[in-house]
């Protein structure tokens, strides 16, 4: 059997390789490897399953693992406020929102809040004179001050509770003090104003007088009727007061005191608990103050 060379002698049937599943041996040109089981095969069986390749998923397992050993772009990187539910500046006088894709949000590690681009840096948000959330009195002296920025604060709360209260008493009076026609004629007026979740049935609405005490709850709208649902507790009321006044909210953010709202009731002269029920705590007409860092609810106004 003769066989064709080429100009430097070299078998042109060599050209290629030859099929290396049994039976079939056939000279391919353009011969494929399995890099499963490293062997040469033509274009009927370059697959594992056409070869029966002894080694079958090698190829694919080894490719994974060698993707996984590659780190990937934001590894180490804490993704905040990416992953959590859009919320506003912390900023009191920004209205930006952020939590977005578009507006992700900065985190300042000094005072643990979320800032926009605009307020990132600690001298935009007047960082050094924030007390950060959660944290924690360093000393005894520290404490002993924060304990008596408490009781002055707690002082001018009672003073101006009592105010509040009186100005109710004129305004808004008890069945006793008012007939009652008189204060029909008010609680159905307030019901014409008052805003609220329409999903909320008639026969369950507590119409109320929401306001934001300046000092302390420093609000963008300082007050508003609203109404709410008597079966909600306390502490849900002040989440929905805090987002219609645009009252800063880190309630469930932060355990220092000094942080957390209070829901204040004129009428009853008392702070009221977060767990308190609306319809047992209040009625249609009566005034709530938001206060923050008055303490545990406690009676603010003596008889």
């Amino acid at each position: 059997m003769s066989t064709t060379t080429d100009s430097r002698g070299t078998d042109t049937s060599l050209i290629g390789a030859h099929c290396q599943y049994t039976y079939c041996n056939q000279l391919d040109f353009l011969p494929f490897h399995c890099q499963s089981c490293s062997k040469t095969f033509c274009l009927d069986h370059r697959t594992e399953d056409s070869h029966a390749c002894t080694n079958p998923g090698a190829w694919a397992a080894r490719k994974r693992a060698a993707e996984l050993a590659i780190p990937s772009a934001g590894e180490g990187r804490r993704m905040r406020d990416l992953l959590t539910q859009p919320k506003p500046c912390a900023d009191s006088g920004c209205k930006t929102t952020v939590g977005t894709s578009l507006v992700p949000g900065v985190h300042c590690a000094g005072c643990n809040r979320d800032y926009c681009l605009k307020h990132r840096l600690r001298e935009d948000h007047d960082c050094k004179n924030k007390v950060p959330v959660g944290a924690r009195a360093a000393s005894a002296a520290q404490a002993a001050a924060v304990a008596d920025g408490a009781k002055s604060a707690l002082e001018r709360f009672r003073l101006w509770g009592a105010a509040k209260k009186q100005q109710a008493k004129q305004s808004l009076a008890t069945p006793a003090q008012k007939p009652k026609v008189a204060q029909m004629i008010a609680v159905n007026s307030l019901k014409k104003t008052a805003k609220g979740d329409a999903k909320i049935g008639p026969e369950k609405r507590v119409y109320l007088y929401v306001e934001a005490e300046a000092a302390t709850a420093k609000a963008k709208i300082p007050k508003g009727e609203f109404f709410y649902s008597g079966d909600w507790v306390v502490g849900r009321m002040l989440d929905a007061a805090a987002r219609s006044l645009q009252v800063q909210n880190v309630n469930n953010q932060s355990s220092a005191e000094e942080d957390k709202l209070r829901v204040f009731h004129v009428e009853g002269g008392r702070v009221l608990e977060f767990n308190e029920k609306l319809g047992t705590a209040l009625q249609s007409g009566n005034t709530v103050v938001l206060l923050r860092g008055i303490g545990p609810a406690q009676d603010l106004i003596t008889p």
